[in-house]
């Protein structure tokens, strides 16, 4: 269940911090590791979908 986040304010009333729901905060560092993954991964060559559909069925693996 996801609720809504909380923010701690200064006495000006800015928002200086947020509470998140431990469900919500393991959701974003999730999400974080994922982005990380992508980005690591942005210069590599890719391989067109033919080609893999190929090497699957010549491998027996599709």
């Amino acid at each position: 269940m996801t609720t809504q986040p909380q923010f701690i304010t200064n006495s000006n009333g800015d928002k200086t911090a947020v509470i998140l729901t431990l469900e919500d905060y393991q959701d974003l560092m999730e999400d974080l590791e994922d982005l990380a993954a992508i980005a690591e991964l942005r210069d590599e060559e890719t391989i067109p979908w033919e080609q893999v559909k190929k090497e699957l069925y010549e491998n027996d693996l599709l």
